[in-house]
C-alpha cells in the first residue's frame, strides 16, 4: 500500500473478515507481513521485491495501479490480488476481465469511469457552478486519467474542470487556498489513498471555505464531507480477502474473474450542507442511499 497503516484500520479489518469466511486467520494459520510506502511511491518496487525475496504465499497490492503495477513488475509466479481504479487489461494486468490469464487478479472500483457521473450530481447539487476545481495527487499515476474522464464528461455539460495539484499533508492548506481565490463554484477530489487518509482534514477544509466538496468514497461524508459517490471499499477489501483465502486454498488466480462491482452508493451529509448554507436539491435526497443528518 503506498499510503500510511492508521487511517486504512477498518479497511484492514474487513480483509481479515474476508479472508476469516475461507478459513483462515492472522496470527493462527497464517502471517500476514505488511508493506507501507508512507506516501512514497516510488518505495513501492522495493517493498515488493522484499517480499518476493521472503516467498510470500501471496503478494495482495492495494492502494490502487501504482501498487498492482509494482507487484506485477516483481514476480511472474506468485500469485497477485490487486485493486485498482482503472481497466486492469488496459493497464497490462490481467489479459480479460472474466480470465485474468496471469498470476494476478482483484477488484476494479471504476474510479475514472465513475467521474462523470459523480460530475452530474455535483452539478444537480449546484445547478450555478460552471467552474468545478478538481484535487489529485500528482504522484499517483492513475491521476491524469481521472482528470481526463472528468474533462470529457463537462465538456458536454458545458462545464469547466480546472485541476489543481495537491503532494502532501501541508498543500492541502495552500490548494484549497487557491480554489477560494479563483473563485471555483465546487470541488470533485480524486480517489487516492493519501487524499482518502486526509478525509477529516479534506471536511474541515471544505467547511471553512464553505467550497461543496464531492469525494468517491462514503468515508468522506462520514467524516464530516458534504458527498460521495462510489463503491464500497469497505466490500473491496473484503473480497481481497476472499480471493486470497481461495488461492491459499489452491485457487489459481488466472482462473478467477476480475470483480466489477454493480452497487454505487451515494451518500450525502445534510448536517454539512446546512452548514456551508446549501439546499440540497429533493430530488437529489430521494436518490441517497445514506442521509447523514
Amino acid at each position: 500500500m503506498p499510503a500510511r497503516q492508521p487511517p486504512f484500520a477498518n479497511l484492514l479489518k474487513e480483509f481479515r473478515r474476508g479472508l476469516a469466511e475461507i478459513g483462515y486467520v492472522d496470527g493462527q494459520n497464517l502471517t500476514i507481513e505488511y508493506r507501507w510506502g508512507e506516501g512514497h511511491h516510488q518505495k513501492l518496487p522495493m517493498l515488493a521485491g522484499d517480499l518476493v525475496r521472503r516467498q510470500v504465499a501471496v503478494l495482495v497490492a492495494t492502494g490502487g495501479e501504482v501498487s498492482a503495477l509494482a507487484a506485477k513488475a516483481a514476480t511472474t509466479t506468485i500469485p497477485i490480488v490487486f485493486d485498482t481504479g482503472r481497466d486492469p487489461v488496459t493497464l497490462g494486468l490481467v489479459a480479460s476481465l472474466n480470465r485474468a490469464g496471469g498470476n494476478a487478479t482483484g477488484v476494479n472500483q471504476f474510479s475514472a469511469e465513475l467521474g462523470g457521473k459523480s460530475l452530474g450530481l455535483m452539478h444537480e447539487l449546484v445547478p450555478k457552478a460552471t467552474v468545478i476545481a478538481f484535487l489529485g495527487n500528482p504522484n499517483n499515476p492513475s491521476t491524469q486519467d481521472q482528470v481526463k474522464a472528468r474533462q470529457d464528461a463537462a465538456r458536454t455539460m458545458g462545464l469547466k474542470i480546472a485541476p489543481v495539484a495537491d503532494g502532501s499533508k501541508d498543500d492541502l492548506d495552500a490548494a484549497f487556498a487557491a480554489i477560494a481565490q479563483q473563485r471555483h463554484d465546487a470541488l470533485l477530489i480524486g480517489a487516492d489513498p493519501f487524499l482518502f487518509s486526509q478525509r477529516e482534514k479534506l471536511a474541515a477544509l471544505a467547511a471553512r471555505y464553505a467550497i461543496p466538496a464531492m469525494h468517491g468514497r462514503r468515508e468522506f461524508p462520514e467524516a464530516g464531507g458534504l458527498i460521495s459517490y462510489g463503491t464500497s471499499l469497505a466490500d473491496t477489501y473484503r473480497q481481497i480477502g476472499i480471493y486470497t483465502g481461495r488461492i491459499l486454498k489452491g485457487e489459481r488466480p488466472a482462473e478467477l474473474p476480475v470483480v466489477q462491482p454493480t452497487t454505487f452508493d451515494l451518500v450525502i451529509n445534510l448536517k454539512t450542507a446546512k452548514a456551508i448554507g446549501l439546499t440540497v436539491p429533493a430530488a437529489l435526497l430521494a436518490q441517497a442511499n445514506q442521509v447523514i443528518e
